[in-house]
């Protein structure tokens, strides 16, 4: 996983624990060992659920939840969603016309995010391009 890629996502006209299943299956998929990793969150009803305390805790993953009116533990996702909406969304609003074309629309920015965009803390690289070379080092 690169540093600050998106592991895995989900569009849903309402949240339910069927959408943050989805979003779980994908990232263990393509990251199978995850022991050890601290996944910071707020506290969103789906984060204290227990069937996704339970699926971490399988995995070996260190939950940190922030408490109430603090976004420490969330403050990357937040920033995330923050340059998502500026760089793709504010003024095109009335361009998506259904829900298809905004979650195409999303999926296409998240693979320019991970796969194109420079950042300065992945060395002005695409941050999968950053992981491949952080990894080759190793």
């Amino acid at each position: 996983m690169g540093m600050g890629d998106i592991v895995s996502w989900d569009l849903s006209l309402s949240p339910n624990l069927e959408q943050t299943k989805r979003m779980l299956d994908e990232a263990f998929i393509k990251y199978p060992d995850l022991e050890g990793l601290i996944f910071h969150s707020d506290m969103g009803w789906q984060y204290q659920h227990n069937y996704y305390q339970q699926r971490l805790k399988e995995k070996g993953i260190i939950q940190s939840m922030s408490r109430k009116g603090n976004c420490i533990d969330n403050c990357i996702m937040e920033s995330f969603f923050g340059t998502l909406k500026n760089e793709m969304f504010y003024g095109h609003e009335t361009e998506f016309r259904t829900f298809e074309q905004l979650r195409l629309a999303i999926a296409e920015y998240i693979d320019y995010y991970n796969n194109v965009r420079i950042k300065s803390k992945t060395k002005w690289t695409p941050s999968s391009k950053y992981r491949e070379a952080s990894m080759s080092a190793l």
